[in-house]
């Protein structure tokens, strides 16, 4: 099974990078983007066959080490 994950900070946490790529956007002509967040994602190609034990697998693997659970949501798509 092939897992993916995507993880975005928290609505109301600053982002500093995705400031800056808001600014570069700009300054490279591209007008009207009034907002960047910039995430992370994770792909993981996993031996489990039980769509639902992968999914718990993933969700554990986020709240342990690929997420900060403080400052970021995450989403898994398994297939």
């Amino acid at each position: 099974m092939k897992a993916r994950v995507h993880i975005t900070l928290k609505n109301g946490v600053l982002d500093p990078q995705g400031k800056a790529i808001q600014h570069a956007l700009g300054a490279l002509g591209f007008e009207g983007v009034d907002d960047v967040r910039q995430g992370k994602y994770i792909e993981l190609d996993l031996s489990e066959t039980d769509k639902d034990k992968a999914y718990a697998n993933v969700e554990e693997m986020c709240k342990k080490l690929l997420s900060n659970m403080v400052i970021e949501n995450y989403t898994i798509d398994i297939d």
